[in-house]
């Protein structure tokens, strides 16, 4: 699918929900341009648009933690990919396998 078929934001990107292959963990949430997508596509390996260094990011350049693509999809509405990745090391920044470690609510109901 070319990237001028999806629904872009304000900004001229796509979320992309990234997902560890096997376990279906959700391990962050970032956003591609066309060259991010268009990189990921040809090397196999996740690149992204970082918005605070407005600069192209290949996932795992700088820290070795690389992902490798497994699958891409598109929600109904064309405008959120999923990304299903073999993740090396930590998704996150701080050190952590997922960005999402912090629980902010539990409910108590079965």
């Amino acid at each position: 699918m070319n990237f001028e078929e999806f629904k872009l934001n304000k900004d001229g990107m796509i979320p992309v929900i990234v997902q560890d292959y096997e376990t279906n963990e959700v391990l962050m949430l970032a956003y591609m341009n066309k060259e991010a997508y268009d990189t990921t596509i040809n090397t196999g390996r996740m690149t992204y648009y970082s918005r605070s260094r407005n600069e192209l990011w290949i996932k795992g350049l700088t820290s070795g933690h690389f992902q490798y693509v497994k699958s891409l999809e598109i929600d109904c509405d064309k405008d959120t990919l999923l990304a299903k990745v073999d993740q090396v090391g930590a998704a996150c920044h701080t050190g952590n396998r997922t960005c999402f470690y912090t629980n902010i609510y539990k409910s108590d109901c079965n």
